[in-house]
């Protein structure tokens, strides 16, 4: 019984849709979707579909692409509605969410607590020299802009900024009260917890929209954290920091995998194990690893 990730399926492609099916069956272990599944009902009804047909438990976060307002499906869901309405989507389904009770995990390498939370952004991931006020034109003088900006609203509250704090203050309480039992902790949230481990070399600047100082220390502040799952960047990758593993699990756009798929390998080999996983490396420190390849 084994926990896996996975994330940024981004199920409006198609290429993407028919890698989904080829998923096998895993009957007793689990799976995290770590955001961005699609932007549509139809997207997250394929995937929580796909992971419940092969996976005993599903787990899911969400990234900004759920969040996004399309006008073709339902303009009115906008913000916290837009959220929510993928919350109850995904309970139709039986997959845990960021607002459901955190789930003990008896598998191998239990017991465990798994958290799936929701923290978004605040454009704090930025050089000290740079103001909040001028964050986006400084992104823009590198014609760097993300599409949150359009189809991303933080209603009820009045900026995403607001939102994000809101957010971090919640999650936050809830790590600190909702593990009794101080078991392992594995975090899940859609957006790095620490901008040190963001590295997207052809974009630098939309670290903006990559998460928030605010979590920074989440994983010595929560001291059980074992490992943080998160997607985003599409940069599949490995870390370790202070004895904790930092799991990035992006499949990404089709493009961007495609030639993974050319060797030979297929979604089933970009399924990230977290746990058991790999033990922590003496001194709980060790050389970030690129994981491009599965």
């Amino acid at each position: 019984m084994k926990l896996y990730a996975i994330g940024d399926l981004h199920l409006s492609y198609e290429y993407n849709r028919k890698a989904l099916q080829e998923l096998k069956p895993h009957p007793n272990d689990g799976l995290i979707l770590c955001g961005d599944v699609g932007e549509t009902e139809q997207h997250l009804e394929l995937a929580f579909e796909a992971g419940k047909r092969n996976f005993k438990e599903v787990f899911w976060c969400p990234g900004n692409h759920e969040l996004y307002t399309m006008g073709s499906s339902r303009p009115d869901l906008r913000g916290e509605a837009k959220y929510e309405h993928c919350v109850e989507v995904a309970r139709r389904h039986g997959v845990h969410t960021p607002e459901d009770p955190f789930v003990r995990w008896e598998g191998e390498d239990g017991p465990a607590l798994v958290a799936p939370i929701f923290t978004l952004y605040d454009y704090s991931f930025r050089p000290a020299d740079v103001t909040r006020e001028g964050a986006l034109r400084w992104a823009e003088a590198a014609d760097t802009v993300a599409t949150d900006e359009f189809l991303l609203h933080p209603d009820p509250h009045p900026s995403r900024d607001a939102w994000c704090e809101a957010l971090v203050r919640r999650f936050a309480r809830r790590l600190e009260t909702e593990n009794p039992d101080s078991l392992p902790l594995v975090i899940a949230n859609h957006w790095p917890l620490r901008q040190d481990l963001v590295f997207i070399p052809k974009v630098p600047r939309f670290s903006l929209w990559c998460g928030t100082k605010a979590t920074e220390d989440w994983h010595t502040r929560f001291p059980t954290t074992k490992v943080v799952v998160s997607g985003h960047l599409h940069v599949p990758r490995t870390d370790w920091k202070d004895g904790v593993r930092f799991e990035e699990v992006s499949l990404g756009y089709p493009r961007q995998w495609q030639d993974v798929q050319a060797v030979g390998k297929d979604i089933n080999d970009l399924l990230r194990e977290i746990l058991p996983g790999p033990p922590p490396p003496p001194g709980g420190e060790a050389e970030m690893k690129w994981r491009r390849w599965g």
